[in-house]
């Protein structure tokens, strides 16, 4: 059995920016990894049908995952669909992760599912580690005031 995260957030930053903080290798890097851990993408080719690797490093350990997947579909600053598969053997199976922007009065909601997660890591480990990149990425792409 796998499991399924849902994830909601709205953010003051408009669609074109958290659109682009998920396509961009290097905001990637910054932004995505969760708490402990640094990221390197060592692909990122944001089409439909494009490829990307990278792997999480735990700080403290040394100690890695690689993964990488597949852009199912991309509609610019609206949704994100990709699939994901772990390096791992014992992480197996293929998940599936689609995000949702959708301009609001206030910013962007963005919504999350992230779905196949691999019966060995908790949904509710995602969930947290999701939570967790989620806020740097607020810090990211939020707008920065003048002065």
């Amino acid at each position: 059995m796998t499991g399924t995260v849902r994830l909601h957030r709205v953010f003051t930053a408009p669609p074109e920016r958290i659109y682009r903080a998920f396509l961009d290798a290097a905001a990637l890097a910054k932004w995505l990894p969760p708490d402990g851990f640094t990221c390197t993408v060592h692909e990122l080719d944001a089409r439909v049908g494009g490829k990307y690797r990278m792997a999480f490093t735990n700080f403290s350990s040394g100690g890695s995952h690689a993964f990488g997947g597949t852009y199912l579909e991309l509609v610019a600053n609206e949704r994100i669909v990709h699939d994901d598969r772990f390096d791992d053997p014992n992480l197996p199976g293929t998940m599936v992760t689609t995000i949702t922007l959708r301009a609001v009065s206030c910013g962007t909601d963005v919504q999350i599912v992230q779905e196949g997660i691999p019966e060995v890591i908790p949904a509710e480990q995602c969930y947290l580690g999701w939570q967790e990149s989620l806020t740097l990425l607020e810090r990211l792409v939020e707008p920065t005031i003048p002065g």
